[in-house]
Order: structure tokens, then sequence, then C-alpha cells
């Protein structure tokens, strides 16, 4: 089917226009690659990426790298504590993803996911997908486990577990191989609410068209999952797959440029597509992904690696960042109705 589409510590929000949630020393001076959910308290989390740099690999200043922190909100985003580390391992922790077990013996547990960047030599680099657990409330986490797929160099993640209507999980992962010139999208299934993982699928790896992927995953209304992926040297594409993403069909080209692909499904049945380009905008689809409407340029900061979350009021907030030195997270609010997606209130 082809798809169309149509052309510091603590902040209180002015919602008008995009705020700045986090930024500073306190936030490791550059804070990237943003992810926000809701806990079972009805707090936010917001967890993201704290380096010196875009890439921070252990140095004398940073023995251990880069790190996960996080920030937390008890009035639906309105203002933010201070950041605290929250997971901080041995290499350069990135991308830092986050999601509620939504049932089943594990409702509730946390599961946080990012990927690990260790140069082995000279233009060589070990990438790993991991994952950790918290049961409470990302207060402390279990010890990081790699997500196993199989016999590829790398692969990396971008967007968090995601839950599917059979009660399984799906995590959307991506590759580079860099000697062949090919880069494409993959996934991974949970049917254990994340405590092991199997079924990884490639999402079209042969289709000659390279593909950062940076996967992101959505269910259908008719059971059918929709994976968004990147396209750098091209526009951004999707595929479908038919059988709870145990197997994916053909990419196909989605209508528009855009990067990080991150998707939400708010409570109206619109499907929300948060992206890098231009600048840090918003696609959306009221007919299960047949057809997109926008983009809405929430910022002209091109940092992005938007997340997305229904507030109780209906409105979404998007989270991102601005790329550079002494990037900070920034914050801003949607509205959703019948006519399309406008800035919140």
């Amino acid at each position: 089917m082809k798809r169309l589409f149509f052309l510091l510590f603590v902040s209180t929000a002015v919602w008008g226009e995009p705020t700045v949630i986090c930024s500073g020393p306190a936030a490791g001076g550059y804070a990237a690659f943003p992810d926000v959910c809701r806990l079972a308290d009805g707090e936010l989390l917001c967890v993201f990426y704290s380096g010196y740099a875009h890439v921070s690999l252990p140095n004398a200043e940073w023995p251990k790298g880069a790190r996960i922190m996080g920030i937390r909100s008890s009035d639906e985003g309105r203002t933010w504590s201070a950041p605290a580390v929250l997971i901080d391992t041995s290499e350069d922790d990135r991308d830092p993803s986050i999601a509620v077990v939504p049932n089943g013996t594990l409702s509730g547990t946390l599961l946080c996911n990012w990927f690990t960047y260790k140069p082995v030599a000279e233009g060589t680099t070990e990438i790993h997908t991991v994952i950790a657990r918290s049961i409470d409330g990302g207060k402390t986490w279990s010890e990081p486990t790699e997500i196993p797929t199989g016999t590829l160099p790398w692969v990396a993640c971008s967007t968090p577990v995601r839950a599917l209507p059979d009660g399984s999980l799906i995590l959307g992962l991506y590759t580079e191989l860099k000697e062949q010139d090919r880069a494409f999208g993959s996934t991974i299934k949970s049917y254990d609410g994340g405590m092991t993982w199997k079924d990884h699928s490639l999402v079209d790896a042969d289709s000659g068209i390279r593909l950062d992927a940076e996967t992101d995953v959505i269910p259908l209304k008719d059971g059918r999952l929709f994976a968004a992926l990147r396209g750098d040297r091209v526009n951004m594409h999707f595929a479908l797959s038919e059988d709870h993403g145990k197997t994916w069909g053909k990419v196909q080209d989605i209508g528009f440029r855009g990067h990080c692909p991150y998707l939400l499904r708010h409570s109206s049945g619109t499907i929300l597509l948060g992206v890098r380009h231009p600048g840090t905008s918003v696609y959306w689809s009221t007919d299960e992904t047949a057809t997109w409407k926008g983009p809405l340029q929430v910022d002209e900061k091109h940092g992005a690696y938007p997340s997305l979350i229904e507030l109780k009021d209906g409105q979404v907030l998007i989270v991102y960042y601005e790329e550079g030195a002494g990037s900070g997270i920034r914050a801003a609010r949607l509205k959703v109705t019948a006519e399309g997606v406008s800035p919140g209130s």
C-alpha cells in the first residue's frame, strides 16, 4: 500500500514554546537522546544520555565513559527534579529508552534498553544492545544483559520496548555493515515480560536501500505491525508485519525525510510520529498510517530523538534534545484534535 503525506534542575514550562528541562554541568555537560514514560504511581521519568560529547568514551575525567541519567516530574512535566545517575557501566552507555511492562506477572517492571559503544581496533567498533530491569521505580537496577542478535557485528537501539496486544513485547533494532555499505532495521521479541528475547527478525535487509533505521514499531487496529525506519540518503521508509513481528514485508518509501522515528497512538486513535527534520517535528495519521499529515515543526533545534507521551489532560508531551556543546533536554506540549496536531496550551 502506498503511503502519502501532506504537507538546571527545576524548570517551569511555558507550553506555547519549547522549554529546557535539564542542562548544564549537573547533566554531564552534554545531555542527549531522551525518552520518557509514566510510572505506576503516575510520576513521569525521563532518561537521557549524559556525557562530555556526542561520543563519550572513557578517559581520565570520565573513567567509565558516558552514563544514563534521569529526571522526574510529579506534575505532568511542568517541573522536573535534579538529574540523578541511574545506570553507569564501564562503557559509553548510549541512547537509553524506558518502558513499563504493562501486564502479566512482571507488570510494573521498568525496562531500560540502550547500547554500548566501544572501539576495539582501528576502524572497528563493538556495539551491543543491552537491557536492565527495575522493580522499584528506577531507584535500583539489575545488571544489564545483552540482547541476543546472532552473528551481526553490531546491533543498536534508539526506541523503547513496545507492548503488543497479544501480551508479547517487541524491541526495534538496527545494524550498519560499513564494509558492505549496508544498513537496515530489525526487531526482537520477548514472551516473558522482557526476561528473555528471541525471534530476531531482519526488516528487508537485502532491499538494496540503505536505511539507518532506528526502528520503532506500533500495532495497527487490523492486527498488523507498522515499523518506521530512518533513511539518511533517502526518505524515511516503513515496513509491515502480518505475524506480530516474526517476519517483515518489503520496505517502502513513507514519502518524506525523517530521522529517529518515535511512534505514539493517542487516546483519540491518531498515530503521532516524532522525527528530526525539519528541526524537531511531528507528523500524524488518522487512517492507521495509510496517509500522513504535517509536519508540525516543534522546534528549530535539530538534535531531536524525540519521545512522546500522552498526559492526563489528553495533550502530548514531546521531549527531545538540542545538539552541540552544552546540549540540554527540551520539552514542549502538543494538542491533538480532530483537526490535527498543534502547539499545546
